[in-house]
């Protein structure tokens, strides 16, 4: 799976949502993320947090907005964050990310996780141990 945006660009693209906001006392859009899939389409999602913990992560949205559209093999991946003097900042998935984009399809233990420029590794590589496990005899 290639992706026609290279690393500078995704974070770029994720970038530009970045709109931090408070709704109803709680910090929504603070981290913002863009995927590209297989197809070469661009998702975007923000995150959302809610005091009950049903809200999600800046990924999660992204792979909704791409499976609406009705996708789910994801080339490259990457999420941002700016701290309060402005520096941007590219964030490693969640242990909840990375299993919510594996368990999405099974080719997607190839999706480029980008870390950072020139910084990136497949999606197989943060999830070492994702095969099923043999049965005991």
């Amino acid at each position: 799976m290639g992706s026609p945006m290279d690393d500078d660009e995704l974070i770029a693209s994720a970038a530009s949502f970045l709109n931090p906001r408070e709704v109803q006392g709680r910090l929504v859009g603070d981290v913002a993320s863009t995927l590209v899939t297989d197809r070469g389409n661009a998702y975007h999602g923000v995150c959302i947090d809610t005091g009950s913990g049903t809200g999600f992560c800046a990924e999660h949205g992204a792979i909704a907005a791409m499976v609406t559209g009705r996708e789910e093999r994801i080339a490259a991946i990457v999420a941002v964050w700016r701290d309060d003097d402005g520096v941007l900042f590219v964030l490693p998935p969640c242990g909840r990310c990375r299993e919510f984009i594996r368990q999405l399809h099974r080719d997607n233990l190839d999706t480029r996780v980008v870390l950072g420029r020139d910084r990136a590794v497949p999606l197989r590589e943060l999830l070492p141990a994702h095969e099923w496990p043999a049965p005991l005899d």
